[in-house]
């Protein structure tokens, strides 16, 4: 186990609703096109593959998927839209968790690494990655870039969604280099929000690099999004390609 918080079954029960606008086809489309390209004729390995918002459609592309998640109420989810035979998932931990075989591609969505909330464990989560690529296999990851330069001396939060129907901002611990992610979202029409948040621990990019390097992985390409826009000083968030040497 290691310190990512678990999903409860309610989480997961309304995580694909509350994610639609994530699921869409304008969505997936590029980030489908991006994980094939790599996979080529190759196997797949999702890691935190959650509900399937990633897994299941690329499965559905042709591309053999695997997945590891911490979660069984997330899982089950999954299970619900595509069998075991057809896509198989492994509970555990994305750092320490071992699947047979050898994959032509390893990735990591939506912001997932910064669940494991020690340096330590990211670094595991690169080296397991590394353990199941084939040589000149790929690891994947989407992930944000720290908006600090948002922060006003003083000021700890900053805003990531203001609408009718959810409220979401996150708070920064800048010595621990941890974040608490806040969501209110509107519960039906009586006015009522639920309040939840998660704890996350954030990296840059150079050092999610240097944590590739421990593991013997070697950064390929880094980009601004799935549509593969170039990655500049104000880009919100990378999608960085390790390659493991043939």
């Amino acid at each position: 186990m290691t310190s990512s918080e678990l999903w409860t079954r309610a989480t997961a029960d309304r995580y694909d609703a509350e994610e639609a606008e994530a699921s869409s086809a304008a969505v997936l489309g590029p980030t489908l096109a991006f994980l094939a390209e790599l996979a080529g004729d190759g196997r797949a390995l999702e890691f935190a593959i959650g509900t399937g918002r990633v897994g299941v459609p690329l499965r559905e592309r042709g591309v053999p998927v695997v997945g590891i998640e911490l979660s069984e109420h997330m899982a089950a989810v999954l299970r619900r839209k595509i069998d075991e035979g057809t896509l198989p998932v492994v509970i555990g931990d994305m750092a320490t968790t071992v699947v047979p075989g050898g994959f032509a591609l390893v990735y990591l969505v939506y912001n997932t690494i910064t669940n494991l909330l020690t340096q330590d464990e990211q670094v595991e989560c690169f080296r397991n990655a590394a353990r199941h690529l084939e040589p000149g296999g790929r690891f994947v990851i989407e992930l944000g870039v720290p908006p600090l330069r948002l922060l006003p001396p003083g000021q700890v939060a900053v805003p990531f969604d203001v609408s009718q129907q959810h409220l979401g901002f996150d708070t920064f611990d800048l010595v621990e280099q941890m974040l608490v992610s806040h969501h209110f979202t509107r519960d039906g029409d009586d006015g009522h929000y639920r309040r939840e948040n998660s704890r996350h621990r954030y990296a840059w990019p150079a050092e999610l690099d240097l944590m590739a390097r421990i593991a013997g992985l070697e950064l390929e390409r880094r980009v601004a999004d799935w549509d593969g826009a170039p990655f500049t000083q104000d880009s919100a968030k990378h999608v960085s390609v390790w390659r493991k040497p043939a």
